[in-house]
């Protein structure tokens, strides 16, 4: 072999190892970050949950990702609701003793986007807390569905055998909530959402 095609070749084995040196040390550095990350989401997610079920000490799985979605989508398509997604169902616990039901949903109907809230629901079927955890509604308008806690404070103590609805203007009773002023649009995507988590409710974890 020439000195040429030696040299080519040194290069090309050389070449091969950096790079599979390279996606080694990837691997490993993935490997080693992707739990803390994951555990730093689900920590931020349970501080979520805790402002919707405050006596809550943590917070258990109830259902698999896949679980969540079938039985989600078949409870709102039986529901009448569209546009909405059930993203998460979990027990809220105290110790050993289950408190109830942390439910995240979405609506796709928001000004800006999608929005999702997480509601409690104790084991009398009562909401506990309800918090907007993802939207992109208009600073001073819809997002005071998340900045304004008397908002939320609306859903506090709501029963869960019939739907939510809100009214225009104040003066809202019973199972009703006063819109948000000039933000139509936002107040009828949390409703929906709060309704889709109502309803997931309903037909899968009620009794339970």
């Amino acid at each position: 072999m020439s000195k040429q095609k030696s040299g080519m070749m040194k290069n090309v084995i050389s070449i091969f190892v950096i790079t599979l040196i390279a996606v080694l040390l990837l691997a490993v550095v993935n490997q080693v970050t992707r739990d803390p990350i994951a555990l730093a989401e689900i920590n931020a997610r349970n501080e979520v949950y805790k402002t919707v079920m405050s006596e809550a000490t943590g917070f258990g799985e109830i259902m698999t990702e896949e679980e969540i979605a079938e039985k989600g989508e078949k409870a709102l398509t039986d529901a009448g609701i569209s546009s909405c997604e059930i993203n998460h169902a979990m027990a809220a616990l105290r110790g050993d003793e289950k408190l109830g039901y942390v439910i995240a949903a979405t609506s796709k109907n928001g000004y800006g986007g999608d929005v999702q809230v997480a509601i409690g629901i104790d084991m009398n079927g009562t909401i506990t807390g309800f918090n907007v955890i993802k939207h992109s509604e208009t600073a001073g308008l819809g997002a005071k569905a998340k900045d304004d806690p008397s908002f939320a404070a609306q859903f506090e103590g709501k029963a869960t055998d019939t739907p939510i609805e809100y009214v225009k203007g104040g003066g809202a009773t019973g199972q009703q909530i006063d819109a948000l002023s000039g933000a139509t649009i936002t107040t009828n995507a949390v409703t929906e959402a709060t309704n889709a988590a109502i309803a997931f409710y309903n037909a899968c974890l009620k009794g339970e």
